[in-house]
């Protein structure tokens, strides 16, 4: 990221801005796809890609998260065109997802990410301990 004193509405298009101006369009989508739901919905997508999963699957797929969370979550990845949803005019419809090619390139990062943390977990399960002590007399 590029440091920019001026806004982000200045700026053109494609423009790199300020990710520290809480209006900076990467700030932005850095904290939509930065949610922990995020990173398991586009995890249990990938798993599955090319193939298509129906709501209810997804959501048995990532215990914990509520009916409405994956339906918010799916609604931003749809419509930052990460994720492709079909619907088939059945009584009750039924809802079919799929990472978009742009879905599937944020796989690696997000992928990377939870291979650090899966890596350095005890080191901050340690840390957590240690501050977690009372301090010595």
């Amino acid at each position: 990221m590029t440091p920019s004193r001026s806004s982000s509405r200045d700026r053109r298009p494609g423009e790199r801005g300020d990710l520290l101006d809480p209006s900076c369009p990467t700030r932005q989508l850095l904290d939509r796809i930065g949610t922990k739901w995020t990173s398991m919905v586009v995890k249990v997508l990938a798993e599955e890609a090319p193939d298509e999963l129906r709501f209810a699957e997804l959501r048995r797929r990532i215990p914990g998260i509520s009916q409405k969370m994956l339906s918010a979550t799916l609604q931003s990845l749809a419509r930052d065109g990460l994720v492709a949803r079909r619907v088939e005019p059945t009584v009750p419809p039924a809802v079919h997802y799929r990472l978009t090619d742009l879905g599937l390139s944020l796989e690696g990062p997000l992928s990377a990410l939870r291979c650090w943390a899966e890596t350095h977990m005890p080191e901050i399960d340690r840390n957590n301990q240690l501050a977690d002590e009372p301090p010595a007399r």
